[in-house]
């Protein structure tokens, strides 16, 4: 005999049916990427240019970056135990050999500005993000100084400011693009953060400052160690591209 439907089997079905469309949704969101960024980082003081990536969401099992031309330029895969566990997160940062050993022009024609696809998938399901790629770089960070005293062109000048602490770096905005590297010819660009590190040694200290940042003085406790402070200052362009200047200063 066939029984009758009760409120009981009512409540039970649609609290199934509610599982299953939680688990349903929580699937379909996976494999979304909460971070794709593709950008370049220029050390104006030494020379030399990288791409770098940060990808974030998931989990997946592999990962591909396409360029422009549909080149596959990139490409990981997990295997074995870490194949069933899922990857998420993911930076990656390329090699950067001089300018002598390869030319800006060079480097750019090897990554070309446009649309780039970043793709993961696991099993049947895939997610992906195109990203854009650009060769307009900031100018590097000028008219550095560290207590008044004009920064050393690099940390091998033989004549690096010698100060007492407090020790405050400051420098001029920047508001144009590079004058010489990536896009030309120079155009406006807008920075979106200013980033300043300092070390000695094996100790050091790395803040992220507003894109209205002009100057920054560097804790006491860092440099009442004293002795020779190697400092770095990043200006980021809103299409996430990086230059950077490295020098530094001696803590008398």
């Amino acid at each position: 005999m066939r029984r009758k439907g009760t409120t009981l089997d009512l409540l039970l079905v649609s609290v199934v049916v509610a599982v299953l469309a939680l688990a349903s949704s929580a699937s379909a969101q996976e494999l979304a990427l909460t971070e794709a960024e593709l950008f370049f980082e220029l050390n104006d003081t030494d020379g030399d240019l990288g791409i770098h990536a940060s990808i974030d969401g998931g989990p997946y099992s592999k990962l591909e970056i396409e360029d422009p031309r549909g080149r596959t330029i990139f490409e990981v895969g997990a295997r074995g135990p870490l194949l069933r566990q899922g990857l998420t997160q993911l930076f990656l940062e390329s090699a950067e050999p001089s300018f002598d050993e390869l030319p800006p022009e060079q480097f750019f024609r090897r990554f070309p500005e446009g649309t780039y696809e970043i793709e993961v998938e696991r099993g049947r399901k895939k997610a992906e993000a195109k990203v854009p790629l650009s060769h307009v770089l900031a100018a590097p960070p000028s008219e550095i100084t560290v207590n008044g005293i004009d920064a050393a062109e690099n940390c091998d000048a033989p004549d690096l400011p010698k100060v007492t602490a407090p020790v405050t770096v400051e420098w001029e905005s920047v508001t144009m693009s590079h004058p010489e590297i990536g896009a030309l010819p120079p155009r406006p660009v807008e920075i979106v953060r200013y980033q300043f590190f300092t070390q000695q040694g094996t100790t050091t200290f790395a803040v992220d400052l507003p894109p209205t940042a002009t100057e920054f003085q560097v804790p006491e406790e860092i440099t009442q160690a004293k002795g020779v402070f190697k400092f770095e200052i990043i200006a980021r362009v809103r299409n996430l591209n990086n230059t950077a200047i490295e020098s530094c200063f001696v803590v008398e």
